[in-house]
């Protein structure tokens, strides 16, 4: 049994092609309100043009600035899946470049979220690869361990398990259990229709009041 620290743990089974395209075109601003505003990244950003992402979670907990554990997760990343790099919010040494994304992107890899520093970002954006990190430096990684591939992992203040949903676009990350998709997808589309409907209102002016978002509960 390897000890803590050098685990490689099997990927969860992939998460459902239905769930994700429905999660495809949700807004994370939306996904987040209906989690209660608890459950997403603060300080990741994008560093691709545009788009979304959508996939499994695949996580790798590695030593701040070395990534030799991301290599060896290249061998259980199946297309559709995100890596999740749990990088201690490193911003010294970049832990994925144009080498590894492009890898990624022939295998069919949804993209990366790293909560540490990559390099290379004109590749990333002229390639389109979807990429959340907390930072941009030319220094190069380590390459000694240790690090666990599909462990929970902290990124960026948020909890990611092996094979949750991830999802994220121009405003940042949210993560969930697979088991919460159908009730929180049904939330999700219930704020789209009242935001639809507010923006509806403001142009034909008819919103005599503010839109908060909020649900307001009939009187008991």
């Amino acid at each position: 049994m390897p000890l803590i620290g050098h685990r490689t743990n099997p990927s969860a089974p992939a998460v459902p092609a239905a769930i994700l395209d429905a999660f495809r075109g949700a807004a994370v601003a939306v996904i987040s309100d209906n989690m209660n505003r608890l459950h997403g990244t603060k300080s990741l950003k994008p560093y691709h043009r545009s788009g979304h992402l959508v996939g499994t979670a695949v996580t790798v907990k590695t030593r701040p600035g070395d990534n030799q554990t991301l290599h060896k997760a290249y061998e259980l990343l199946r297309p559709g899946d995100v890596l999740v790099v749990d990088g201690g919010g490193d911003e010294i040494q970049a832990l994925v470049g144009e080498i590894m994304m492009s890898r990624a992107k022939a295998m069919g890899v949804a993209g990366f979220v790293i909560d540490g520093a990559i390099r290379d970002v004109a590749a990333f954006v002229e390639a389109g690869f979807p990429c959340y990190a907390r930072s941009v430096t030319h220094r190069g990684p380590y390459k000694t361990g240790p690090g666990e591939i599909n462990v929970p992992v902290a990124i960026d203040g948020m909890v990611v398990m092996p094979g949750d949903v991830v999802v994220g676009d121009a405003d940042g990350i949210v993560t969930f259990d697979r088991a919460d998709a159908e009730e929180l997808l049904a939330l999700v589309r219930q704020q789209e229709a009242r935001e639809a409907q507010a923006l509806t209102d403001i142009t034909e002016g008819r919103l005599d009041k503010p839109y908060t978002g909020i649900v307001e509960k009939a009187a008991s």
